[in-house]
């Protein structure tokens, strides 16, 4: 079944960048959306955004719009999640999450999720 494989945390100042990535293998079957969403520690866990299966639609919660881009790559079956001017409320784990059909910012919406990345940002 699919798996999915994120890379790409780190520990940055305030100002910086990092480029995540989510590197699907397995089999997938028909059309399907990815998201990122991120976990602070002691919070719960928070949509971040979305993409759909053409890449052509994204969706950004208000916090991160301007900064993060979400993009894919269909053909080597990756997502990436590029954040500039990371803020020190950016800290937590993030994750690449999965599913079929329409996009969602619903948790319970994704059945395919990655281990996870810690992405730390000092002030």
């Amino acid at each position: 079944q699919v798996q999915l494989v994120e890379s790409g945390g780190g520990l940055v100042q305030a100002g910086g960048s990092l480029r995540l990535s989510c590197v699907a293998s397995g089999r997938t079957a028909g059309w399907y959306s990815m998201a990122w969403f991120r976990q602070a520690p002691g919070k719960e866990r928070e949509f971040v955004a979305w993409i759909t299966w053409s890449g052509v639609y994204t969706y950004y919660t208000d916090s991160v719009k301007g900064r993060f881009t979400i993009s894919r790559d269909n053909a080597e079956k990756t997502a990436y999640l590029q954040m500039n001017s990371l803020k020190p409320e950016d800290t937590g784990v993030y994750y690449c999450a999965a599913k079929g059909g329409s996009t969602s910012v619903a948790i319970d919406d994704y059945a395919t999720w990655g281990q996870g990345t810690q992405v730390t940002v000092s002030s």
